[in-house]
């Protein structure tokens, strides 16, 4: 290792600095996405500017993610963002599910329209339709199908990526000639969504079943991966449902079978949205900023030339390009490492904490000095800003790959070190009751497990009863875990259980 040398980070007590996480959460996240350059509220209430940055992730998000959903099978379309009134009303209870979210245009071209349309929710009704349309043998089965698109939900409280009233997601929608078939694409979809949130955002999930009062409206079952943030609330981060031949029988989606007969089909949809970008800071981001897992960084490695006079610059230049395409050269998680020079003329004390901000994994600064003794100044984002240390430049090249794994892997770990330490198994109604009605932590960075997070407790399976605790507390049933749980007795009731659920206060 090269010795270390001052750091250019004390002048950044000069810059904002973000609310603390432990004073004010919904702030301190506004925070984040504002000084990181992510988002900015649009000008109708409920939507967002997404920016070039915060783009960049989702694009990342979305590249990543569309891969593995061709994998899987699914072919991308594209269907129309207005959807006739009628085509909705045909699912009754889809209806009145989605009914208070609903955007409904009622003129068009300064005249009422005949039949009102509304603006995209979801599309089950009218990719259905279609579905319909082109289904009429088994032969044509199964029939898979992504969108990337954007939807309008009406929501009242809003929050940029977690809950707005307009935002990007993808949607598949599939239909099967058996049930079986349909359960099968209805996990591996789920299981393709949690191996995403784990391999690639660092997020531990928890794969589990939607109890009946929170299912999708229309389906039979609802899946879904569950991750706790840092204020110990939890974030639904995808979603895959079952929907049986509920929607199909709705929108006539019929076909000839092998012995001649004419069967309904049955029919699955599974999505993730921007809302993951949401995850992402809540689970990783600290009171500097955010902190970008190193596989969905739009840039891995930034290098920042620091050029204190004139005469030196294109030497500093040249020499930072040099050693971005060295590491453009090494191979990351299959593809190349993504470097960036940022070579504006700025103070390097400025871009240093610009990038902070933003999270990039690793910092390299660079100066005269540095380019005599064949080195880099190198700062990692998951460690603290002050934490730098000097590095041979082969050496470093050589290990980058390596480095940024590292980086990858130890936000993961803390992330589930994170969540264990605030999940608790309870068996009393009082305990219960205590854990969920007192204040967090005051520092939601301590791993003491005093108040909140989730509680792992038995549940009988009642929704008056859960529908009970949701006004008591604000506290749900976020999913009855896949994974083998042993029976026991509901507190609540005393009844029977068959398994430990999770309950949580949720976004």
């Amino acid at each position: 290792m090269v010795p270390r040398r001052p750091t250019t980070l004390p002048t950044m007590a000069k810059a904002p600095v973000l609310t603390p996480q432990s004073e004010d959460f919904p702030k301190w996240y506004q925070d984040v996405v504002a000084k990181a350059e992510m988002a900015e509220n649009g000008p109708v209430r409920g939507t967002m500017v997404i920016r070039p940055y915060g783009y960049a992730i989702w694009e990342r998000m979305q590249r990543e993610l569309d891969d593995r959903i061709k994998e899987a099978g699914a072919k991308n379309a594209y269907f129309p963002l207005f959807i006739p009134e009628s085509y909705l009303r045909k699912e009754a209870q889809h209806v009145e599910g989605f009914s208070p979210e609903l955007a409904v245009v009622t003129i068009g071209g300064g005249k009422e329209l005949e039949e009102p349309v509304v603006v995209r929710p979801t599309s089950e009704t009218i990719i259905n339709v279609f579905f319909a349309k082109w289904i009429q043998s088994y032969r044509d089965l199964p029939l898979l199908i992504n969108q990337w698109a954007n939807v309008v939900r009406w929501e009242m409280r809003t929050r940029m990526f977690l809950r707005t009233t307009e935002f990007l997601w993808q949607e598949g929608h599939t239909a099967h000639a058996t049930e079986q078939e349909a359960v099968d694409e209805t996990m591996q979809m789920l299981r393709v969504y949690a191996e995403f949130a784990e391999q690639w955002m660092a997020i531990p999930v928890i794969q589990g079943e939607k109890t009946e009062g929170e299912r999708f409206p229309g389906a039979v079952k609802t899946y879904c991966i569950e991750a706790m943030m840092q204020d110990h609330k939890a974030l639904q981060a995808g979603t895959s449902h079952f929907l049986g031949q509920n929607f199909a029988k709705a929108s006539g989606i019929q076909f000839q079978d092998e012995k001649g007969g004419l069967s309904h089909a049955w029919t699955t949809s599974w999505g993730v949205s921007t809302r993951m970008v949401g995850a992402m800071i809540m689970t990783h981001a600290d009171d500097d900023g955010m902190v970008m897992p190193p596989r969905l960084a739009p840039h891995q490695i930034v290098i920042i030339p620091v050029i204190q006079k004139p005469e030196v610059r294109e030497q500093v230049l040249a020499w930072c390009t040099s050693l971005k395409q060295e590491l453009e050269a090494q191979s990351f998680a299959g593809t190349p490492v993504r470097v960036h020079v940022d070579a504006r003329d700025v103070q390097g004390s400025k871009k240093v904490w610009e990038w902070i901000k933003k999270g990039a994994p690793i910092r390299l600064e660079v100066g005269p000095k540095d380019i005599e003794k064949g080195s880099v100044f190198m700062g990692r984002r998951d460690k603290k800003p002050k934490d730098k240390q000097g590095v041979p430049r082969a050496e470093f090249v050589a290990g980058a790959a390596a480095l940024l794994q590292e980086i990858q892997d130890a936000l993961f770990n803390r992330a589930l070190a994170f969540r264990e330490a605030h999940t608790r198994a309870i068996d009393t109604k009082e305990e219960f009751y205590a854990w969920f009605a007192a204040p967090p932590t005051k520092n939601a960075n301590d791993p003491t497990p005093i108040h909140g997070g989730f509680a792992m407790t038995h549940f009988n399976g009642d929704p008056k009863l859960e529908a009970q605790i949701k006004d008591d507390l604000g506290v749900t049933v976020r999913c009855v875990p896949l994974a083998p749980g042993e029976a026991g007795i509901c507190p609540f009731t005393g009844q029977p259980s068959a398994k430990r659920v999770v309950w949580a206060k949720s976004y």
